[in-house]
């Protein structure tokens, strides 16, 4: 039975990639706690403090030898896994190096120690995709800086703008969210040694000395003090990831409405079979959005219960701690899914110009009423060049004639006015001149990933 669509064999494929599937599987768990308690003897004996030898007979044991159906039935009795795991791992040694197993460290330690190996290596495969995501969107939004197309407000048609502008925001919104993914792994992936009660106290004025051996040992950032009750950088990690997924998602929602029948301006790339309806053999749904829009509305909730486990109360908490289990996982699960769908319009959208310049004129002329009512300002005022431009829209609307047609009617404006106000050329210049701008986010951004 599963209890999650990641899960599951089913919809897993779907929604998460099997290499981040792959960071937190089982095995790959017993593997980090492995790592951490490896790190830990060999510290404690660089110092004098474990016996010599431990560390390496760690680092030789296999996780394939560990028994995960009886780890999982003992972690429902201890409530957590590292108790059985570290039983297990204790019949493995010989007796004289078993005393020295987990010194002085905690359940906590061990647990959050492998989680940030865990997240060091999901980072990694998340920047990965964001790094492709970005140039493939730069190559977009680069391509396209003068394809002019209608921008829309309220799901209406407001003033052209250009493709490539469209592409570009999309890019920097993501960018702005992908520059602080370093910040964002150096806040979570910390070693964790603090002992029963953070204190370390079995190692009495040494603790700080040892706490830092073992962070240097283990690769990961060193803490200041204990991290058991202090959850803003997991917090912050899973926030992050639902802000990236907000992200994606905004691409992913314009992209879908942009593939829609009656706009009709992009299409997903496809693959025969990919986005059919059981009942329509025409249809090609927008899986790769679908997807993604998915995804971000499910990370809301798990990046809340990561907001609220921040409330750990005195030096462990009860359950908060806990509940962290569910979410964060989840949320690298979601985004590893929603990134490789969003890979994909970035690398293979496919754009149709010729149905942005049939949009154009969907309106008439609308779409420039903004830029004609700019242009009768010099000549009746303001506010009657609004009133004329708002009861030509009118007529548009109830005659059927084009806005400039509607405009021209009275015959009192300079047939060369009206031709400036119904130019693309200045909107196109505007929307291109900004594309630059966002490319350089977009590279400052991919800069940071590889830093």
């Amino acid at each position: 039975m599963t209890f999650s669509a990641l899960d599951s064999a089913l919809t897993g494929p779907l929604f998460a990639s099997d290499a981040m599937r792959a960071v937190f599987e089982d095995r790959a768990r017993i593997a980090d706690m492995l790592a951490v308690e490896a790190a830990l003897a060999r510290a404690q004996a660089r110092l004098g403090l474990a016996t010599e030898g431990l560390a390496d007979t760690i680092a030789a044991i296999a996780p394939e030898v560990f028994d995960l159906a009886a780890i999982g039935r003992e972690t429902a009795v201890a409530g957590v896994p590292s108790i059985p795991f570290l039983k297990a791992l204790r019949a493995l040694l010989p007796g004289e190096l078993a005393g020295d197993l987990h010194k002085g460290a905690t359940t906590q330690d061990l647990i959050d120690t492998g989680l940030a190996l865990a997240m060091r290596r999901a980072f990694a495969l998340v920047a990965a995709d964001l790094d492709a995501i970005l140039a493939g969107l730069a190559r977009l939004a680069e391509a396209h800086a003068r394809t002019p197309c209608a921008g829309r407000t309220y799901g209406q048609h407001a003033t052209p703008v250009t493709f490539g502008f469209e592409a570009a925001v999309w890019a920097a919104g993501i960018a702005e969210v992908a520059a602080e993914l370093p910040a964002v792994r150096e806040g979570a992936c910390v070693a964790s040694l603090g002992g029963p009660a953070g204190t370390l106290p079995a190692f009495g004025a040494r603790a700080p000395e040892v706490a830092d051996a073992f962070a240097r040992e283990i690769g990961l950032p060193g803490a200041p003090i204990a991290v058991h009750a202090r959850r803003a950088g997991v917090a912050r990690a899973g926030t992050w990831l639902a802000l990236l997924l907000g992200a994606l998602a905004k691409m992913a929602g314009d992209v879908a409405h942009l593939a829609s029948t009656e706009v009709g301006e992009v299409a997903e790339p496809h693959v025969p079979g990919r986005g059919g309806s059981s009942a329509m053999p025409h249809k090609r749904n927008p899986v790769s959005c679908t997807v993604i829009l998915a995804a971000a509305g499910a990370a809301r909730g798990h990046a809340t219960t990561l907001l609220d486990s921040m409330v750990a109360a005195h030096e462990r908490p009860a359950g908060a701690w806990h509940a962290e289990w569910h979410a964060l996982p989840s949320l690298f699960g979601l985004a590893s899914g929603a990134l490789a769908e969003a890979r994909r319009l970035a690398e293979g959208l496919v754009v149709d110009p010729r149905a942005m310049a049939r949009n154009l004129e969907a309106t008439r002329g609308l779409l420039f009423a903004d830029a004609a009512a700019a242009a009768l300002v010099p000549i009746l005022g303001g506010q009657a060049a609004h009133a004329r431009v708002a009861a030509a829209a009118d007529a548009v609307r109830a005659d059927g004639v084009s806005l400039r047609e509607a405009l021209a009617a009275p015959g009192d404006l300079p047939s060369d006015t009206l031709a400036r106000a119904f130019d693309h050329a200045p909107s196109v210049d505007a929307a291109a001149a900004f594309v630059p701008r966002a490319l350089d986010a977009i590279t400052t951004a991919r800069r940071r990933l590889a830093g």
